[in-house]
C-alpha cells in the first residue's frame, strides 16, 4: 500500500499528483488498484489505479513528470526529493509509477 506524506496526499486527492518516484520498488502492478494514505495503519484516504511501472534514473525527470509528481518546477521537486530522501543523485536508480484517482 503506497504511503504519501500528508501535503503529497493532499495533491493525489486533488488530482495534481499523477506520478510518483520511489527509491524501493514497491512491486505495485501495472491495472492494480491500491489504497494510498500518510501512515501504515491509517485507513486508506483514497485509491489508485497503476498505470505504468519503470525505472529510471533520478535525474532524467522532466519539467513534465515534475508536475506529474505535483510540483511547478524541477527546483521545487528537487527540494521536496531532498526533504523526503535526504540526498539529491541525479544517476540513482528510482521506480517510476504512473497512476490515475479511482472511484470505489
Amino acid at each position: 500500500m503506497p504511503l504519501f506524506k500528508r501535503e503529497l496526499l493532499e495533491k493525489v486527492l486533488q488530482g495534481k499528483k499523477t506520478q510518483t518516484r520511489r527509491i524501493h520498488q514497491q512491486h505495485l502492478r501495472v491495472d492494480h488498484v491500491y489504497g494510498v494514505r500518510c501512515r501504515r495503519f491509517d485507513r486508506s484516504a483514497a485509491h489508485i489505479r497503476i498505470l505504468r511501472v519503470r525505472e529510471e534514473q533520478l535525474g532524467n525527470i522532466t519539467l513534465e513528470d515534475a508536475k506529474k509528481e505535483g510540483f511547478k518546477s524541477l527546483e521545487e521537486f528537487r527540494g521536496a526529493w531532498t526533504e523526503i530522501n535526504g540526498a539529491w543523485n541525479p544517476a540513482q536508480k528510482v521506480t517510476v509509477y504512473d497512476f490515475q484517482l479511482q472511484d470505489l
